[in-house]
């Protein structure tokens, strides 16, 4: 029997791991499509949970631990009139509780292990759907933006625009075991994710206004206030807005969309990658499944089978998000409240273990 063959058009993190998970699949022949001429550097960083680091081992053989740097403890603060709070605290003696590694780095090792097993390479830019004909299955992994979904979908998508904008650099230190941690400060979350022994990059979500003030001055004076040190060095400082996208349709025919274009939500939790990698995860999970009764995929609903499994979870990840970033955002009338309900939150060990258990694992267990 011929092989069926996928494409996957992207090449960013999504479309590279999308590439290499249902490559492993028998009986499929997956190519991947890129950009003509399209190349830049991602210097920014990501955080996936233990179980997405696991789905990553599965992927890719012989990964480089090195490359991902683990955190056992995790700190959650919340901005009184006094003092940063330190209401909740995650921690593991034995296991890790997530990973954080860099965008540039591991895509050079996605890359090298697309070429390694030989996955076909087609550059060329691709402007319509027609330009796919002749694959059994498409998989578009094209960013949240790309003009080619608006034939797919449908106009129930839920999008917000949070007016805010989203900053995020590097940090070089000198700090003793600095933890991974979560400010919620009222003008707005900031996160720090460690990714070396004196390195560690920083996502701070703040109103668009507040780009027109001297925003390297301020964002070094707030790290420096938070770290209590004025010995840091701030590199690949970037900005870009933040909006909520969660489409209700997530496939049309033989098309998927995958990764950001299926789902955009807040990083003030960090669960964006680690939702695709749970997407990927199952689509893998189904086509192996299908494959193995020996079914071609026009006959099989897989990407039914994939929307009826995904969407009630990416939904409720991304609203939940929401919810959570409304919560602490500044109220002068709700903040003495949510003083109260953070005090007691680090008290309620249940509460611990199901928030610990929803962001490795995810809902749909």
């Amino acid at each position: 029997m011929n092989k069926q063959k996928i494409c996957i058009v992207g090449d960013g993190l999504s479309g590279l791991m999308t590439a290499l998970a249902l490559n492993k699949l028998e009986g499929l022949e997956v190519h991947l499509i890129s950009k003509k001429n399209k190349y830049f550097k991602d210097k920014r960083t990501t955080a996936i949970s233990a179980s997405n680091y696991d789905f990553f081992n599965k992927v890719i053989g012989k990964l480089d631990k090195k490359l991902f740097w683990p955190s056992k403890k995790i700190d959650l603060f919340y901005e009184t009139k006094d003092q940063n709070t330190n209401f909740l605290n995650f921690s593991e003696d034995n296991k890790n509780l997530m990973y954080v590694f860099e965008n540039d780095k591991i895509k050079e090792i996605l890359i090298k292990e697309i070429k390694k097993k030989k996955i076909k390479i087609l550059q060329k830019n691709i402007n319509e759907l027609k330009d796919l004909d002749g694959y059994d299955m498409k998989v578009l992994c094209l960013g949240r933006s790309s003009k080619i979904y608006q034939s797919i979908v449908d106009k129930r998508s839920l999008n917000k625009d949070y007016k805010e904008i989203a900053i995020t650099g590097y940090v070089k230190h000198n700090l003793r075991n600095l933890n991974t941690a979560q400010y919620f400060f009222k003008d707005g979350p900031l996160a720090i994710l460690p990714f070396s022994k004196n390195n560690f990059s920083f996502v701070w979500s703040v109103d668009k206004d507040f780009a027109q003030k001297d925003i390297n001055l301020v964002v070094k004076s707030k790290i420096c206030e938070v770290l209590k040190t004025k010995k840091i060095q701030i590199s690949n400082q970037q900005s870009y807005p933040l909006t909520l996208n969660l489409k209700r349709t997530y496939y049309k025919n033989d098309i998927l969309i995958l990764g950001e274009g299926l789902h955009t939500v807040h990083p003030v939790a960090g669960q964006g990658f680690n939702l695709v990698l749970r997407d990927i995860n199952k689509l893998q999970e189904l086509l192996k499944y299908y494959t193995g009764l020996g079914m071609s995929l026009s006959s099989t609903p897989v990407l039914e089978d994939f929307t009826n499994n995904r969407k009630s979870e990416n939904i409720i990840t991304g609203i939940g998000i929401d919810l959570t970033h409304n919560f602490f955002k500044q109220n002068n009338l709700l903040d003495p409240i949510k003083e109260t309900i953070l005090k007691n939150i680090s008290k309620n060990n249940t509460l611990k273990k199901i928030s610990k258990f929803i962001s490795n694992q995810g809902l749909a267990i």
